[in-house]
C-alpha cells in the first residue's frame, strides 16, 4: 500500500487505493465467532475448576466461567435485541459481588489456617 493511495482514499471516504484486489479480505466476524470464543472461555474455566488446588485459581476459573456466559449473552443479543447485554450488566455485578465475598472468606481463612488450599480447608466438617 502506497501513502497516495492511503490519502486519496482518506480525501475521497472509498476504499479505492487501500487494497490492491478491491475487496475486503476479512471476514465478518458472525455469531458462531463469538460463540466458539466463549466455548474455549468455558472449557478454560471448567479445567480450571477440576484439576486447580488452589482458591484463587479456582475463583479465577470461575470467573472465566462466567465471562463465557456474558460473551453468550451478548452475542445473542446482537440477534434478538438487548435483552442479553442488560441481562450481561446483572452476571457481572453478580460475579464482582461473588470476588468479593469469595476473597474475603479466602482472606479470614487463610489468616487462620495459613493455607489456600481447597484439599486442605476443612473447616465444615464435624
Amino acid at each position: 500500500m502506497e501513502w497516495h493511495g492511503f490519502r486519496r482514499a482518506l480525501r475521497d471516504g472509498t476504499n479505492e487505493g487501500l487494497q490492491p484486489w478491491g475487496r475486503s479480505s476479512i471476514a465478518p466476524i458472525t455469531t458462531l465467532h463469538y460463540l466458539v470464543v466463549a466455548a474455549a472461555l468455558f472449557v478454560l474455566g471448567v479445567i480450571g475448576v477440576l484439576t486447580r488446588r488452589n482458591v484463587v485459581i479456582v475463583l479465577m476459573s470461575i470467573e472465566l466461567i462466567l465471562n463465557a456466559v456474558n460473551l453468550n449473552l451478548v452475542a445473542f443479543s446482537r440477534i434478538w435485541g438487548l435483552h442479553g447485554q442488560i441481562f450481561a450488566i446483572f452476571v457481572i455485578t453478580d460475579a464482582a459481588a461473588e470476588a468479593a465475598v469469595g476473597l474475603g472468606i479466602l482472606i479470614a481463612f487463610f489468616r487462620n489456617k495459613e493455607t489456600v488450599n481447597v484439599d486442605e480447608i476443612n473447616l465444615l466438617k464435624w
